[in-house]
């Protein structure tokens, strides 16, 4: 029996005593220290049944020998990891994001309230570790981060289009996981059509280009799609309270998203474009360009670069800003990085705090999952503090309904993020 055959378990895991615990509670990952010993011939990403020390079924999953995160959970049932077992899973996350009012969910390419893009499956949150599935009109964006989830391949696609009946089905391949995984990358087009490049989607009423072959994650973050609606509403009341169109600092920009919702609610706002990528702000130019109405009277100024060094030298050249963005990248992907990650979220924060003038909004973001939201909110204080500034928190913000949190999986929830108003 062959263990990369994804239907018919070849490889037993089992475990130490004591160690079954967190899979009782439903956590769906193995490490590497709780396995007492292997039976069977192993291939990394293979079909695996995990058992306590007794050699009684706990769940099955795919074995990743060698990695630290040694397996991760398909199913908790003894079941077939088959065809079938993923209809079930996409079907159910579809009734979960029809739950969060989106058409495009049901039907790529649909508009629920001027959006035609939501996350569909969201890994472990959805059942399918290593899992995502993004659709942006009417194509899907497949990405997958480990081997476990590449062995499956052949099987998720025809499914997949079964159950979406999308127009195309695009492959993406994240670098750090490939390089993680020892994964082979798989990029273009997986089934269907090829997406066009860039391609236009709707998010709120707002048209947006988005590069699926050459874009951050899967081409646009979806996990914002809300907090950018939110912020642009709350930097419209501070408008009126100013009576006059305010300056926002977009940092960590990116393709612009968060400013052309502003731009949208502000008539004649002013707004710098901070990023690393000439590329990315290209498109975010381009993005503002493409709603008319919000470009109109925006008076646009992009500038390339660290946003370490950057934000100090606008500190240095006393410049202020009403409000403020901080949506970095991940800052910590190992336990070993959580403390050089807060010092990070610490130095852009309390430059921020510095730059904003008073009364002004700030809204800052983690997207390092191995921060938790009170460590986060945390060094945000400290920021603050050291700025000697009174920081109020408006609103706690975290990722799109389309991004479900398994509460067995605390570390699902990694989107975290404060709306403040600065004193």
């Amino acid at each position: 029996m062959s263990s990369s055959d994804p239907e018919r378990p070849g490889v037993r895991l089992l475990l130490h005593p004591g160690k079954e615990k967190s899979l009782r509670l439903r956590h769906p990952w193995v490490f590497a220290g709780a396995i007492a010993r292997v039976e069977g011939e192993a291939v990394p990403g293979g079909t695996a049944d995990i058992l306590d020390v007794a050699g009684r079924f706990l769940a099955r999953g795919y074995y990743l020998p060698g990695s630290p995160l040694a397996a991760r959970v398909w199913t908790w049932r003894d079941e077939p990891i088959g065809a079938d077992f993923f209809r079930r899973r996409l079907t159910a996350a579809l009734a979960r994001r029809r739950l969060a009012g989106l058409a495009s969910a049901a039907a790529p390419g649909a508009e629920s309230a001027g959006t035609d893009c939501c996350r569909l499956v969201n890994a472990e949150a959805d059942g399918l570790p290593g899992v995502t599935v993004d659709a942006y009109g009417p194509y899907l964006v497949l990405q997958l981060s480990t081997r476990g989830a590449a062995a499956v391949l052949p099987l998720l696609v025809p499914v997949l289009a079964e159950v979406f009946q999308p127009r195309g089905i695009y492959g993406r391949t994240d670098a750090e996981s490939a390089a993680r995984e020892g994964l082979t990358p798989v990029d273009g087009v997986l089934w269907g059509e090829a997406p066009p490049e860039p391609l236009s989607i709707r998010e709120h009423g707002l048209t947006f280009a988005v590069s699926l072959a050459g874009g951050q994650k899967t081409g646009f973050f979806l996990d914002q799609r809300d907090n950018r609606r939110q912020f642009a509403q709350a930097l419209a009341g501070l408008a009126a309270t100013l009576g006059r169109p305010p300056v926002l600092l977009n940092a960590f920009a990116y393709t612009g998203g968060f400013a052309v919702h502003a731009a949208a609610v502000c008539p004649g706002i002013e707004i710098v474009n901070l990023d690393s990528s000439p590329e990315a702000l290209a498109l975010a130019e381009r993005n503002l360009a493409l709603n008319p109405e919000a470009a109109a009277q925006a008076r646009l100024e992009t500038v390339t670069g660290d946003a370490f060094v950057l934000l100090r030298r606008f500190r240095d050249a006393n410049r202020s800003f009403d409000a403020i963005i901080l949506d970095p990248p991940k800052f910590a992907h190992a336990r070993a990085q959580i403390v050089g990650a807060c010092r990070g979220y610490k130095d852009i924060n309390l430059l921020a705090c510095k730059l904003l003038r008073p009364g002004g909004l700030l809204a800052t973001f983690s997207c390092s999952g191995l921060v938790s939201r009170e460590l986060f909110q945390k060094v945000v204080f400290d920021a603050a503090l050291d700025a000697g500034r009174e920081a109020r928190i408006l609103a706690r913000l975290t990722a799109a309904p389309d991004h479900p949190v398994l509460l067995s999986f605390p570390e699902g929830d990694y989107l975290k993020g404060l709306l403040l108003t600065v004193e």
